[in-house]
């Protein structure tokens, strides 16, 4: 019986169908910045409810509001409108027609004025004396309507609003946190508005540019920071190299043009059948030469060595420092 030895295109084939099962999948999302530095004592928002209870309080409309933004998807998009959760029973509010579920468009202080976020309704609050009749743009139920109500002067200030963190890892590399009623007011911002620089990393342009950790960006490129996701959309939005960043530090107040960067990338993986691979993943770096006679392992506490599938030799660090003597 006659056996036909195999194709080099049978063989080249298998090699393929190897190569293919021993690669690893692509990841789907960028991996988490490992060199971000986050304080531990801007972990927590600072503690000042009493600085904050002894603030005007404004004035008292029985609205409400929360994000509209419903999906994750929607959250890294601009709100449309802001979200009645609540009305205050008997509040101007009520005697207005407003009801939970519709969507706060605009509001006439006489100029139009339109609301997208939370902060913006509460800094509205703030400006408005009481008897000053506000004209409200209502979305309800896909149809637009609008509203009067009468402000009444507040007697307790709101419950306090719970805060949030964003983080841009893909031009920046920081971290933000809404800031506290405290310091939004005294950034000229309405409750819930301001971003407080919280975290940075190591190669983040903003540390070259003068940025530091506890700023309060309080505009991005002279658009009011209403949210830290302001900030964030602006980022990805610009084709710029930079933003210019308005700053609150001890209460003052500076302009700053931060710099934007990039993803650096790396390579992966490398292969060469028979001949050479490079693997990465992480810390860990590994690759093989001449059908595996040699391999090195590292990682960033210790490497490993082998020759001949028969010499291995590995070092790393060790539970100690070093003497002071050497």
């Amino acid at each position: 019986m006659n056996r036909s030895r195999p194709s080099l295109a049978v063989l080249a084939q298998a090699l393929a169908l190897v190569g293919a099962g021993c690669a690893s999948a692509l990841p789907r999302e960028s991996p988490r910045l490992r060199a971000m530095e986050e304080p531990l004592p801007l972990a927590h928002e600072p503690d000042d409810e009493a600085a904050r209870r002894a603030l005007e309080p404004g004035t008292f409309t029985g609205v409400v509001v929360g994000d509209a933004r419903a999906s994750l998807d929607a959250m890294l998009e601009e709100p449309e409108g802001l979200l009645v959760t609540a009305v205050v029973e008997n509040s101007p509010a009520d005697w207005a027609g407003i009801e939970p579920g519709d969507l706060l468009l605009e509001v006439q202080l006489p100029e139009a004025r339109a609301l997208r976020w939370p902060s913006e309704w509460r800094q509205v609050e703030l400006e408005t004396e009481p008897g000053v009749k506000l004209v409200l743009v209502v979305d309800r139920a896909g149809a637009e309507r609008t509203c009067e109500l009468t402000t009444e002067a507040r007697l307790h200030p709101p419950e306090r609003g719970a805060g949030e963190r964003v983080r841009e890892e893909e031009r920046a590399g920081v971290v933000l946190r809404t800031a506290t009623e405290v310091e939004a007011r005294a950034a000229g911002l309405g409750p819930g508005a301001g971003a407080v620089v919280v975290g940075l990393t190591r190669e983040s342009p903003w540390r070259a540019a003068g940025v530091r950790f506890g700023d309060l960006v309080r505009a991005v490129d002279g658009v009011e920071v209403a949210h830290p996701t302001v900030v964030l959309e602006r980022i990805r939005a610009t084709e710029e190299d930079e933003v210019e960043l308005e700053l609150v530090r001890d209460g003052a107040r500076s302009h700053v043009r931060a710099p934007l960067s990039r993803r650096a990338g790396e390579t992966r993986e490398l292969s060469i059948p028979l001949v050479f691979s490079y693997d990465k993943e992480n810390d860990r770096t590994s690759w093989s030469a001449l059908l595996g006679i040699v391999h090195w392992e590292s990682t960033p506490a210790a490497w490993r060595l082998r020759l001949l599938w028969l010499f291995r030799m590995s070092r790393g660090d060790a539970d100690r420092l070093e003497s002071a003597d050497g």
